[in-house]
């Protein structure tokens, strides 16, 4: 009785801190059954609290504010050092008007391991594109790979990895 005491009040004090910044939990999101079928009761309240917290931080719908300050300063702190983001490189974002239709080659900075239906590629020419599909593909580690961003129909993007056949849809935020 007392575990189960613990658990719930752990579990209320998770809940009401993740309201507060807007995230709904796994525990939240999910039926009992679901929960159960999906064998997240097998966790420990320390495990669950650390898969909460990793999807807390990896989604773009809970960013708070300094976090997106600090990638919004360190977005134009890289751009301002790459010569064609410095030059005002619009391609992709909403408000387009060069209807410049080239292909877009860059690295994606840090370690790269595929896309899982929300991912945001952060390349080295500044530029910020995220995932506009539920795609999902892995790949072994890779460091710095290249990404080739080329233009489709109806004003959509796709990216794929150079070496590599499999694309996904991207859209640019930045």
């Amino acid at each position: 009785m007392y575990k189960i005491l613990v658990a719930l009040l752990t579990f209320l004090i998770v809940s009401s801190a993740s309201a507060a910044d807007g995230f709904s939990s796994l525990e939240e999101q999910m039926t009992g059954r679901e929960f159960m079928a999906t064998g997240l009761n097998k966790l420990s309240q320390q495990e669950l609290d650390a898969l909460n917290e990793w999807i807390r931080s990896h989604s773009l719908g809970t960013l708070d504010a300094p976090k997106a300050a600090a990638a919004t300063t360190a977005t134009a702190a890289a751009a301002s050092t790459q010569p064609e983001a410095a030059g005002g490189d619009r391609r992709g974002l909403a408000s387009d008007d060069t209807k410049d239709d080239s292909p877009i080659r860059s690295k994606i900075l840090g370690e790269f391991d595929g896309w899982d239906g929300q991912t945001i590629f952060k390349l080295e020419n500044g530029m910020i594109w995220v995932q506009d599909d539920r795609d999902k593909f892995y790949v072994k580690d890779a460091d710095n790979p290249i990404a080739i961003i080329e233009p489709g129909m109806f004003n959509s993007w796709h990216l794929h990895i150079e070496g590599y056949k499999s694309e996904c849809k991207v859209k640019r935020i930045q």
